[in-house]
């Protein structure tokens, strides 16, 4: 069974009145921050922070273009609809500066259909000077509406602790259908994803259910096969949005976040015919940092032609996935249902990778091992360089499997140093295809003293 999904808090507004600002503050200022890992580069649009002692999941739905083919209007009703119907609270950002305009007008009555929690953070409000502009937005009608500084700080984190504070309690135990375990298909638009869902649950002929999901266009399918029930989380549909990628990439994000904070498993769709792009590349880090074992599927591979073109296509991925390069990857036709078959089966096998737990001992030799093989650079300390030492290892979880590891100078352990621990323990345990976590701790000083 999966964990409990996160609340999800949506950040929407205008172009450039600093979403993405607000967003950075939460993500990188606050010590509070739950992830803050090597490999999530500035393109990421989801961060996991704590406030008040309740973790949630901060999402900007920034990038619309004022000048977008669909029209402003349009584009920002999408992203707020899209917001509303996939968060599960709103903090809508407006320029103090630029004073309310029509679109912010439209967007209001959008957001008033909905019974979500919605706070007004109205942004640039910088010296105190700027606090009297805040007046002029409380006509739009909404009772939570507070000045901030996503630049300076002021204001910034009380309109989100606000905000989190008017979020349902967070759900029991409460007994509720088994999903099996659930695989969620995600990838940019027009990749395949339904196509693939329809062939999964059509093979089958068996399926349990048709359930509307919790976005706007997914669906979740609730199959069986050999015994095994499954449910397919469905992000298809995203093509409906706009023609204009930035418009695309932010809203689908919100969708692809939700579908992975339900799923056990990620089936990750690329179009081969297309080649590797961009967008899978951010697709492929969101499922890597919110922790979800990840099956990549380089579907319409029979529209390739020749074999010189299908390793063209193979080494574009390879390369698109530097970052990932532990995940499996497979060749299918969604159409014709070529390399369907063996997916259950894969997916089986990576989420009891995932859940898999090593024995201390085991993990101790495999900690020696490794720093003996490779020692770590020496820990500067002022004019002074010292030995780094590890000291021993142990598992914390498992989905994704977590690790901490004990010594000397944490601060000191160079990021490709980490990776390499990182690399040996996928090797000699066989933890391809799920993220791993490796957390550094200092050993307590208290160990190993003697009473006297």
């Amino acid at each position: 069974m999966s964990s409990p999904a996160l609340p999800i808090i949506a950040i929407v507004g205008r172009p450039n009145v600093g979403k993405s600002t607000l967003f950075n503050r939460y993500a990188g200022w606050r010590k509070a921050l739950v992830e803050d890992r090597p490999g999530v580069t500035r393109d990421r649009i989801a961060c996991e922070v704590e406030v008040e002692d309740r973790r949630v999941l901060i999402v900007d739905t920034a990038g619309l273009d004022p000048e977008a083919e669909i029209g402003l209007a349009s584009a920002v009703q999408a992203q707020a609809w899209s917001a509303i119907q996939d968060a599960d609270a709103i903090l809508w950002v407006t320029d103090a500066q630029a004073g309310v305009l029509p679109d912010d007008e439209d967007l209001a009555r959008t957001l008033r259909r909905t019974a979500k929690p919605v706070t007004l953070a109205v942004n640039k409000v910088d010296i105190p000077a700027h606090a009297d502009r805040v007046g002029e937005f409380h006509g739009l009608g909404f009772e939570r509406t507070r000045g901030v500084s996503a630049e300076h700080g002021p204001g910034a984190w009380d309109a989100l602790e606000e905000l989190v504070a008017l979020l349902p309690a967070a759900e029991g135990d409460a007994p509720e259908e088994d999903p099996g375990l659930r695989i969620a298909v995600v990838g940019r638009p027009n990749v395949g994803k339904s196509s693939l869902v329809n062939r999964l649950a059509d093979a089958e002929r068996v399926v349990v259910s048709d359930v509307p999901g919790t976005t706007r266009d997914a669906i979740d399918v609730v199959l069986e096969r050999d015994g095994q029930r499954y449910t397919l989380v469905d992000t298809a549909g995203l093509r409906r949005v706009g023609r204009r990628h930035e418009v695309t990439e932010r809203v689908s994000a919100l969708m692809t976040v939700r579908a992975l904070e339900r799923a056990d498993v990620a089936l990750l769709l690329i179009d081969a015919d297309e080649g590797f792009t961009d967008q899978d590349a951010r697709v492929a880090r969101l499922t890597r940092d919110r922790g979800v074992p990840a099956l990549v599927l380089a579907n319409k591979w029979d529209l390739l032609r020749g074999s010189e073109r299908a390793d063209v296509v193979r080494d574009g991925i390879a390369r698109g996935l530097r970052f990932m390069p532990d995940a499996p990857v497979r060749t299918i036709s969604a159409k014709n249902g070529s390399g369907i078959d063996p997916l259950f089966d894969a997916v089986r096998a990576l989420h009891e990778t995932a859940q898999r737990r090593i024995p201390t001992a085991r993990l101790n030799e495999w900690l020696q091992d490794a720093t003996s093989r490779h020692e770590p650079a020496m820990a500067q300390r002022g004019s002074r360089k010292r030995p780094l030492k590890f000291f021993y290892a142990t598992q914390t979880g498992v989905r994704p499997p977590t690790f901490q590891l004990f010594c000397t100078e944490p601060s000191a352990v160079q990021p490709a140093y980490k990776r390499f621990l990182e690399n040996r323990l996928r090797e000699t345990f066989d933890l391809a295809g799920t993220p791993v976590r490796l957390q550094l701790k200092a050993r307590s000083k208290k160990r190993g003293k003697r009473r006297r």
